[in-house]
């Protein structure tokens, strides 16, 4: 599933065609992907001016000179890539139509936008820009990591009395939101923190010493283009490369990274996930 650094590398892929352009056609080609698309969405789209598009935890967000914000999630298998030429950045020309091109939209300013999405677990909606915020995936998030709202005193607090792992607890989209389990296992390596402290166990000075490391690691996986374990492409349908540097991500039985650790990097399972570590320099 496509964490925050996915969606902000699709979100500037996608924002020197969009923003500012409008929708000359929306072509909806299926009814629904994970939910049913909303009605008319093919109509309300085509004709509307792109003001501003945002991300919000791993959603993007097209705000409407309409009113309207569409919303999109890209689900596992989900991508949106750029085709033309507008504005002598994208290479590509318009390829042909593939089978899962479920929404395409052709811009004034030449380029395309398609999602396309084989297994269907992506979605798309469209909400009141007003009240856009209160909408069922988007109310009870937590502050965005890379945000001002998102520190060390919040972390700290947000963290007192929790018996949960500490993984789970930075997994919690309603405490941090976009973080997802690739790097959060990154996270925690290079805090040496280990995913089986509890989270309200934690020293506050190595709480806070997780918001700066948090940061540092979403940057610099934005800088690579995000990860592309399976299916996901940047807007211009190019693989990221930040799985080249996973420290513990996917490194099951590899040695620790860690310059003077001689740990073997293990795998665990937290709440159905895989959580990978080392044991002998984390925690």
């Amino acid at each position: 599933m496509p964490e925050l650094p996915e969606v902000e590398t699709v979100r500037r892929g996608l924002s020197p065609a969009m923003e500012g352009a409008v929708i000359a056609q929306a072509q909806v080609n299926r009814p629904n992907l994970r939910w049913p698309f909303p009605e008319n969405m093919a109509a309300r789209l085509t004709g509307t001016r792109v003001l501003t598009l945002r991300r919000r935890s791993k959603y993007l967000l097209a705000d409407l000179d309409s009113g309207e914000t569409l919303l999109v999630h890209l689900g596992m298998s989900g991508r949106m890539t750029v085709s033309g030429d507008p504005l002598g950045q994208f290479v590509h020309d318009h390829p042909a139509a593939q089978k899962h091109d479920h929404v395409v939209f052709d811009m004034t300013n030449g380029a395309r936008i398609t999602f396309n999405d084989p297994r269907r677990f992506g979605a798309m909606d469209l909400l009141d820009t007003a009240t856009a915020n209160q909408h069922k995936l988007l109310s009870a998030l937590g502050p965005e990591p890379l945000g001002n709202d998102f520190h060390e005193d919040y972390l700290v607090q947000a963290f007192k009395g929790r018996n949960t792992p500490v993984k789970s607890a930075l997994l919690d989209q309603g405490i941090i939101a976009g973080l997802g389990n690739i790097y959060v296992c990154e996270v925690l390596f290079r805090s040496q923190v280990s995913p089986r402290r509890k989270a309200g166990q934690i020293s506050a000075s190595r709480v806070a010493g997780l918001v700066p490391v948090i940061r540092d690691v979403l940057t610099d996986a934005i800088k690579a283009g995000g990860s592309s374990l399976k299916d996901f492409r940047q807007a211009d349908g190019n693989l990221g490369y930040f799985q080249h540097s996973f420290d513990v991500y996917g490194r099951e039985g590899g040695a620790c990274k860690r310059d003077g650790c001689s740990g073997i990097i293990d795998r665990i399972t937290q709440s159905g996930r895989s959580t990978f570590f080392c044991g002998k320099c984390q925690r």
